[in-house]
Formats: C-alpha cells, sequence, structure tokens
C-alpha cells in the first residue's frame, strides 16, 4: 500500500519518510512518529491501517540524520541501540525540522494530525507546542512529558499510558494532568507499548479502545 518519498528540511537535509494513501478521497493527513525503533515493518504498518481508515500517513525517519535506514527489534542489543540513537546521538531540534517538514508535505493536501509512540509520544507533545500546521496529536506512551510541562499544546492533545509501564510512573501521569485540564489523558489497564502487536507488551484491548479514541479525535479535528 506504500512508498518510500523524500523530505527535505528546512536546514536542506533530506530524509526518507513512508507514506502510504487511501483509496478514494483522503480524509486528512496523519504524521506517524516512530518508537526509538526507527520506521520498522510496525510502523510501515501502522500507516497502512490508517490509510485503509482513509487518511494519508506518513512516518519520516528521523534517525536518517544519523544513521539512514534503522529498523530494529525490541529486544536486547537492537533495545540497546534504539535508547543510544535517540538518548545520545539524535539532537532534537533537528529532529523537529523533519518532523515539520513531514506535517509541511502533507499540509500541502489538507489538514494534518499526528500521532506518536513511546519516543514518538514525546515528540507529539513537542509538536503540539512548538510546530505549526498541525489540527491535533494523539501520543501514546511518552516518557519525558511530565518533564516538560511548561510547555503549552496549541491544539487539542490527547495522551495514552499504561498503568503498568514502569518507564512512566502514574505519577508522572497525574502532574500532566493536574499541569494541563485541557488535555485529554487516558491510563489503560496495559504496559508501555501496548499499542504494538510485535511486542510481548501488546494489549489488544487497550490498543483497540486507544484507537477508537485517537480515530474520534481525527475525525473531529481534521473536517
Amino acid at each position: 500500500m506504500g512508498e518510500t518519498i523524500q523530505l527535505k528540511a528546512a536546514d536542506d537535509v533530506t530524509i526518507s519518510a513512508y507514506l502510504a494513501v487511501p483509496d478514494g478521497v483522503s480524509k486528512g493527513g496523519v504524521v506517524v512518529i516512530q518508537e526509538i525503533f526507527g520506521v520498522n515493518n510496525h510502523i510501515r504498518e501502522v500507516c497502512d491501517e490508517y490509510a485503509r481508515d482513509g487518511f494519508t500517513a506518513l512516518a519520516p525517519a528521523i534517525f536518517d540524520r544519523i544513521q539512514p535506514g534503522v529498523e530494529l527489534g525490541y529486544e536486547g542489543a537492537d533495545m540497546e541501540k534504539g535508547i543510544e540513537l535517540a538518548r545520545g546521538k539524535l539532537q532534537i531540534p533537528k529532529a523537529m525540522l523533519d518532523v515539520q517538514a513531514a506535517i509541511d508535505h502533507l499540509g500541502a493536501s489538507g489538514p494534518v494530525a499526528m500521532v506518536g509512540y513511546c519516543f514518538g509520544g514525546l515528540v507529539c507533545w513537542l509538536s503540539a507546542a512548538q510546530l505549526s500546521g498541525l489540527s491535533c496529536v494523539s501520543g501514546y506512551y511518552g516518557g519525558g512529558i511530565a518533564g516538560m510541562l511548561d510547555l503549552n499544546p496549541k491544539v487539542p492533545t490527547m495522551l495514552h499510558f499504561g498503568d503498568k509501564d514502569a518507564h512512566i510512573p502514574l505519577s508522572d501521569v497525574d502532574l500532566i494532568k493536574n499541569a494541563h485540564s485541557d488535555v485529554s489523558v487516558y491510563v489503560y489497564d496495559a504496559d508501555h507499548g501496548f499499542n504494538c502487536d510485535h511486542r510481548s507488551s501488546f494489549n489488544e484491548a487497550a490498543s483497540r479502545i486507544a484507537k477508537e479514541r485517537t480515530l474520534e479525535l481525527f475525525e473531529t479535528n481534521l473536517r
């Protein structure tokens, strides 16, 4: 269903991105932000699924700036590699240029939403506050948001967390709720990574409910 395209950021750096286009008229664009594992099979499947839902989905490969073609698994050395790339080598301000390029690419054809997972959930939070051209965002289990509560989303924002997530304590989720009453925060009986059916922590019920809420957010704000 999808294809790989090239995006050029404002600083003239070019990265790849996976684009999935729906049959018929698109309901709008959805920028899909990867986990620390790159634009791998799962992220491409997420894009394809949003395309089947009627949206044009685009996943920028934001690790391309430091290492092109990163596609990792979820355990062992791959996990360590992903952490090294996301926390050690990636420069967030430059990565946000690539995210803005993805928004602009989709924005040329209509309104744009964003969804992101893990590291991508944090990018959703940053994007809602700092970038232009978005209509709404839905961030899944984004670590670090509780340390960035001074940021104020400029668009409708939804966040999803699991109550069994050892990486994001519920005390952090409460901080977010208390600081931003206008943000829709949902907590599920689930672990970190509950949306990914390639991971042992996949939770079908939580994934389905979070997706239903996300689709409602998108369809309301992309009209």
